[in-house]
This record gives structure tokens, sequence and C-alpha cells, in this order.
């Protein structure tokens, strides 16, 4: 049984169809890359995953662990270990990025955690994304770089360590230094047993050193393509125009 199962999907933003009938599967430990031009759509499938209301679902259906959830709110779906990465990260003042996280377990996993352990795994995982250990104590987001939020991004996507994430253009804005850095935390996020991902990109730099599943194009609402993680390579070396027809 494949852990997310996307049937049918067409999804309209303010009365526009953006997506036409979608269809893909994706499996327990499994990563998915799904590519395409500006303006394809890759967003706008990220956000109906997780349920963001402006996305209106007028068709199809999603299943996640065997369980229709096209109706669940974005928290019940993030509750049953749904994750999703923003293109640009929201700030959120009075609430500090350790407090933000640690809130996040709490909710996902309904138990309270050993602050010893939490503590401890905090300052690992910052270490390997050579993260400043005094932004955990900063309010989210707030005066971050662009490369800083999607740092703490891939901060939480490790601390909470969701059964499925959605990656949406993480690399979006970053440097070649940045890139490497959040390459490595979603490279470790693989390590996990039985943790999916799919990845939203227009570029190719940050699947370099990932292992790649799938990748799929998406193109004016539409998958017109997949295959193994070499149809990347084409990509890199011939861009989108031939599926642009």
């Amino acid at each position: 049984m494949a852990l997310l199962e996307i049937r049918n999907l067409s999804v309209s933003v303010d009365d526009n169809a953006i997506l036409e009938d979608i269809n893909l599967s994706i499996g327990k430990g499994e990563t998915h890359v799904l590519m395409g031009p500006n303006g394809a759509g890759k967003s706008t499938l990220g956000n109906a995953l997780m349920g963001n209301p402006a996305y209106e679902i007028t068709s199809g259906n999603i299943y996640f662990n065997g369980l229709d959830i096209r109706e669940e709110t974005a928290d019940k779906r993030a509750k049953a270990g749904m994750f999703m990465s923003f293109q640009n990260p929201l700030e959120v003042p009075g609430i500090s990025l350790s407090s933000f996280i640690r809130n996040a377990i709490t909710q996902q996993t309904g138990q309270k955690i050993k602050f010893s352990q939490y503590r401890q795994d905090l300052a690992k995982n910052m270490e390997l994304l050579n993260f400043d250990p005094s932004y955990k104590d900063r309010d989210l987001n707030v005066g971050f770089s662009g490369g800083e939020k999607k740092k703490a991004e891939i901060l939480q996507l490790l601390m909470l360590k969701p059964k499925f994430a959605i990656l949406d253009e993480t690399d979006s804005g970053l440097d070649v230094d940045a890139v490497r850095t959040v390459s490595e935390g979603i490279r470790e996020y693989q390590r996990f047993e039985d943790g999916a991902l799919l990845i939203i990109t227009h570029a190719t730099k940050i699947l370099e050193s990932l292992h790649v599943d799938r990748t799929h194009i998406l193109v004016k609402g539409r998958i017109v393509e997949s295959g193994d993680g070499s149809l990347v390579n084409e990509i890199n070396e011939n861009g989108f125009e031939k599926y642009m027809a």
C-alpha cells in the first residue's frame, strides 16, 4: 500500500483551475521530485495536499496511510504525520524557534518530551545544519535571512521526523554553500526509516547529492512525464522546452 495516493486530483484557486487530473503514488521511504517551469502549479499541489483552505479540490481524492484525507483540516494532516516546508516561511513574533518546534512535537505525538533529550537532539541537528545555536532562542524567522529561514524549516523536518514531507522550493534564493547544507539536512531525513519526500523545485542543484526514486514533470497543471532519477539529469541538460508543447 502506498503511503500517499493521489487519484484524479483537480484543484482550483479563486475559481481558476490550476491542476487537472493529477495521479501520483508515493511509497514509504521513497523520494519523489516534482519539477516544472514557474507557474506550472507545483506549489498548488503541495498546498492542496496539506489542506490549505485557499486551494479548492474540485475532484479526486487524497489517501494517506490508506485513509481519505480530502476533508481533513491542515492540523489533522500534520498530526497524522504530514509536513510541508514553505517557499517563503512566515515570521512568528513572540515564540522562539525552540519553543515552536517543541510545541509542534508535543502536538504531533500527544506526549510531553523530556527537555534534556530534546535539547540534545536540537543541538545535534543545528550543528548538522551549521546553524548558529543562538537562533534557537530567537523569535521564529523574525530577522532571519533567507538561508536561515530555510535552515529553520529543515531543522523542523529533522526534529519532527514526519512520515511524509513536502519541500516546496527549499533551495529558492540560497547560495551554493546554503544549498549544500540544506541538502545535507534532507539527506539526513532520508536516513529515517520509512520517511517519504516530495521535493518541489524548478532547479536541480539541491538534488545532486540526494537519492531520487521518481521524477515527475508538471506543465500547465498536468503531469506530462514521469521517470526515475535520471530524468533530473535530462532536465538539467535540456530544460523543460520539449514538454511545453
